[in-house]
């Protein structure tokens, strides 16, 4: 096998950052070397810094990750499901790290915990990019470009750039929170290390490519296109057609983490809520060895938390195990699984599925959240009906053009009333407006604009 038909371990743990200056993607420097002797922050931690204290970050706190406006403390929200994903995926990273360190396959300069490291910055940031209120709002935005009455907003477009802007979608979004959002706005993002990069990026394709087309999974606009393109030149991964390309294989165990998190502990708080009975979070894992060792309590959330650390510590170590077994394909993008759960042993992966289908029939179809989910789409409509025309506008018939409701509609926006460099990039900003919002804020703006909360 050619090295072009297989990805490197030295290149795909590259710690290169890269800025955009003048439209030009450049390299940019390495903060870590500059800090001095070691012991100080590695580059992977520089990472998890730079996504921690962003302010998309915060902003998870507020915003959907199962119950919408949920007002029960102990439910999670997306921040507190980001950092139990970060942290199961770096146990997950420093297991795998161990087994690479042994096999001698880990490159010379590093060591186990910066294969958890990295997958930790990734699953910190995978949900960065998530609009208010979930997947509801992904939907309820790309509803509202899909009608046929908002058609003509779109037909100045290029084919590619109206598929973007109809497609909303979080991944996409978490990319372009890193790369040109935060920090460095417009000029490299947060300038994260190309390692973290390559494992943030869970569909490598862009939104008309054919692997996008009937799912709408993608991870790269148009707008950070050569932005990535860099970024994988740097880490060698495999392209598989134009702007299609293989997986790191890090990717894998941060899809895993958040799979694991998301399929148990949106049943826990579905449990501590009152939608399930204790009973029937129980038995979903009754086939682990170590079910038996749960000490007898009458404490729903203390035995509920036993099982959740039985059920996660089984997981760990299987997805791991399964990560080596197939290790070679993952290098040379030939994994056949659809992901690392689909190679696990029947007990795990019957468990996670059986949670996954009990939350959908039980949680997800919740009387409650479908009611608010419903409330998304008018919400995030009555947002767009206001800044899309007076954009529209503005780009095609200039300042003078507006209306006193659209010049109105555009202070809403920072900058909003300023011309971009295409209609495609005003709109990119009026999705990164909406999309950052919490579902708080969203819900609140919407009521005042409509007039409903004017008196």
């Amino acid at each position: 096998m050619s090295q072009l038909e297989r990805m490197e371990w030295q290149r795909l743990l590259s710690t290169r950052r890269f800025k955009v200056s003048q439209g030009t993607v450049k390299e940019t420097r390495t903060p870590a070397t500059e800090e001095g002797s070691p012991g100080l922050r590695t580059d992977f931690h520089i990472d998890h810094d730079r996504v921690v204290f962003s302010s998309a970050f915060r902003r998870l706190g507020r915003k959907t990750q199962v119950h919408p406006l949920a007002r029960h403390d102990h439910t999670h929200n997306r921040l507190t499901h980001s950092v139990e994903v970060a942290s199961v995926g770096r146990s997950l990273g420093n297991r795998v790290g161990m087994m690479m360190q042994h096999a001698q396959i880990l490159p010379e300069g590093y060591t186990p915990h910066d294969i958890g490291a990295v997958v930790q910055v990734a699953c910190l940031a995978h949900d960065i990019g998530n609009p208010p209120f979930g997947h509801t709002g992904e939907d309820a935005l790309r509803d509202w470009f899909r009608q046929p009455k908002n058609a003509p907003f779109l037909a100045p477009l290029s084919d590619a750039e109206r598929r973007d802007i109809q497609t909303y979608e979080g991944n996409a979004h978490s990319l372009r929170m890193v790369g040109s959002l935060e920090m460095y706005a417009g000029e490299g993002g947060m300038r994260l290390t190309s390692a973290a990069i390559g494992t943030l990026i869970k569909y490598p394709w862009t939104s008309d490519a054919q692997p996008a087309l009937g799912r709408d999974k993608f991870n790269i606009y148009r707008a950070e296109l050569p932005y990535f393109q860099r970024v994988a030149d740097e880490m060698g991964l495999i392209q598989r057609d134009e702007h299609v390309w293989a997986r790191h294989p890090l990717s894998y165990l941060m899809e895993a983490a958040d799979d694991i998190c998301y399929a148990i502990l949106d049943l826990e708080d579905a449990v501590e809520i009152g939608i399930l009975d204790v009973r029937e979070f129980e038995s979903l894992f009754a086939g682990f060895a170590e079910f038996e060792r749960v000490w007898q309590t009458d404490d729903v959330r203390q035995k509920c938390a036993m099982l959740r650390g039985i059920a996660v510590g089984r997981c760990v170590s299987e997805v791991a195990d399964k990560f080596m077994l197939h290790h070679d394909s993952l290098l040379s993008g030939t994994f056949p699984g659809k992901d690392l759960i689909d190679a696990c042993t029947p007990v795990i992966q019957q468990s996670l599925i059986k949670a996954k289908d009990l939350a959908s029939n039980k949680v997800y179809r919740h009387h409650t959240k479908v009611v608010t989910e419903l409330a998304a789409y008018p919400c995030l409509a009555v947002l767009l009906d206001a800044l899309v025309p007076a954009v529209f506008t503005l780009h095609t018939g200039g300042p003078d053009a507006l209306s006193p409701r659209e010049q109105r509609a555009l202070g809403l926006m920072e900058n909003g009333a300023q011309v971009q460099p295409s209609l495609y990039a005003a709109y990119m900003r009026i999705l990164d407006f909406l999309g950052a919002m919490t579902d708080n804020y969203a819900a609140n703006l919407a009521r005042d604009i409509s007039g409903v909360g004017i008196l």
